[in-house]
């Protein structure tokens, strides 16, 4: 009995020896993606951040720019403050129902305030923080956010100098409507999930989604707030001030003072690990139990019967590594999600293909823009070594961002391996046609055409090529992506920003 005892427990030691590991190795491996994922994560929240606050810096400078000129005023060099006043008004004829202006002198007295009428008292500046600035460094000065004097709402001011023989003796403040920063913001977030917010010196809110209207005119929340000073640029993790853990990142602006935070959800980044973690450790788990019921059975078996013990060891050895394999494919599956790894393994490698020549494109232009063409030819090079006239390519010369440019080629790639396997390619006289053009506001529409092919339908399985073309495409660069099946064949037609 003793021996039988033995036996099962190193038995159960072997299979437990052998089946955790591989439990806790495909754990680390789905782990691994999830750190790769989160930490991509903080890159592109960053990154976004970047991209807002570049944007926000642009509509500043912009305004600064066109304050600076009527600084330049001759009716307010005179002293001509009515003249000066039909000046202004012609500067706020071109932000229509937008902001304000009013000039102050030294003491933070203001002379003259557009939605005050001419001869009407004037109360004194409610901030004098950007004037005092103003009449000290002589350069523009932006302020906080503050209830105005004569608006009674909430404004910040972009304050400029007026000189007058090298000497500033006016400041000509003026307020962005704040609609202006809450359209940019709203018009850059990429998901509703995304939490973005522009701060003022202090870290009070401006503009914010979701949530304006109750968010804007506080602070930042606790955890975002004690880090939000610290370093002109930075990622971490917070809590918004709706309760939520976000995936954050801030980037403040060096011409304003003023910050955009962009944050998302954790939840997006670990909702994804506990989905595959929790069926790879049942799954592994059932195995290891019957691969242990199965040893102990075995070991059973041996005792039980001497003369069988050489055909026992056999199959033991045989149903364990028949367990392994179980295991290791269960796993494999996980990751590859594909019935045919071979062929999973030629697709990934032509993508790679795909990505690599954009890639290539890039670095070229060192990763600021690429041009259009070089891109969709790229793609199709490998295909049109028989017959280029089977692909048709037209459009004027448009240089695209580096992500449009990356999601492009592949797109284009899910397209043209299609096309070769099912669509127009497959027919003598098929051929395909790329055809672009700028529309709208600096916006790529680019149109796939498959002419002379056979009729074509809408798949049953979704799979890589329609999850990129349909979720990825729009999703990632803010454009739209719309397939037709024709008779004729596959009609792809792409719209996304070109910068």
């Amino acid at each position: 009995m003793a021996l039988k005892l033995s036996l099962r427990l190193r038995l159960a030691l072997l299979v437990a020896g052998t089946a955790i590991p591989l439990i806790f190795f495909a754990t680390w491996l789905v782990y691994s993606h999830h750190v790769e994922r989160r930490d991509s994560a903080f890159d592109r929240v960053l990154e976004t951040a970047r991209a807002i606050r570049l944007e926000l810096d642009s509509e500043v400078h912009s305004f600064v720019s066109a304050l600076q000129v009527l600084a330049l005023s001759q009716s307010l060099q005179r002293g001509d403050f009515e003249g000066f006043r039909r000046d202004v008004q012609a500067f706020l004829s071109q932000y229509p129902g937008g902001p304000n202006v009013s000039l102050a002198d030294g003491n933070g007295q203001q002379i003259l305030n557009m939605r005050v009428a001419a001869g009407q008292p004037i109360p004194p500046r409610a901030n004098r923080e950007p004037l005092d600035e103003v009449f000290r460094t002589g350069r523009p000065a932006f302020s906080k956010l503050f209830i105005g004097s004569v608006s009674h709402e909430p404004i910040v001011t972009v304050n400029v100098p007026v000189f007058r023989n090298g000497e500033v003796v006016y400041d000509i403040s003026s307020n962005p409507p704040l609609a202006t920063f809450q359209n940019m913001i709203e018009r850059q977030r990429p998901s509703a999930d995304w939490t973005i917010a522009v701060f003022d010196q202090t870290g009070t809110n401006f503009a914010r989604v979701p949530n304006p209207e109750q968010t804007v005119g506080r602070s930042a929340s606790p955890t975002l707030l004690a880090e939000l000073f610290k370093h002109p640029e930075a990622t971490l993790i917070s809590t918004s001030l709706e309760g939520v853990e976000l995936i954050a990142g801030y980037s403040r602006s060096p011409l304003s003072g003023w910050t955009v935070a962009v944050g998302i959800p954790t939840a997006a980044i670990t909702a994804p690990l506990w989905r595959i973690v929790a069926p790879t450790v049942a799954i592994g788990s059932l195995l290891l139990v019957i691969g242990l019921a199965f040893a102990i059975r075995m070991a059973a078996r041996i005792a039980h019967a001497e003369a069988l013990h050489g055909v026992l060891v056999n199959e033991l050895n045989h149903r364990v590594k028949n367990t392994l394999a179980i295991v290791q494919s269960m796993a494999a599956q996980s990751f590859r999600n594909s019935a045919d790894p071979a062929e999973a393994r030629r697709k990934f490698e032509g993508r790679l293909v795909a990505l690599g020549q954009a890639h290539n494109v890039l670095s070229d232009e060192k990763w600021h823009s690429a041009q259009l063409r070089e891109i969709v030819e790229g793609v199709f090079a490998p295909y049109t070594t028989g017959d280029a006239k089977r692909f048709v390519v037209s459009g004027p010369d448009l240089r695209i961002a580096p992500r449009a440019a990356l999601l492009l080629s592949m797109v284009l790639h899910e397209l043209a391996t299609n096309a070769i396997k099912y669509g127009a390619l497959v027919q003598p006289d098929g051929k395909v046609t790329v055809e672009w053009s700028a529309v709208g506001d600096r916006r790529l529409r680019l149109q796939w055409r498959e002419i002379n092919g056979p009729p074509v339908k809408l798949p049953q399985h979704k799979g890589f090529g329609s999850t990129l073309i349909q979720d990825v495409f729009p999703r990632q660069l803010g454009g739209s992506s719309h397939l037709e099946f024709t008779s004729d064949g596959l009609v792809c037609t792409l719209e996304c920003p070109l910068a």
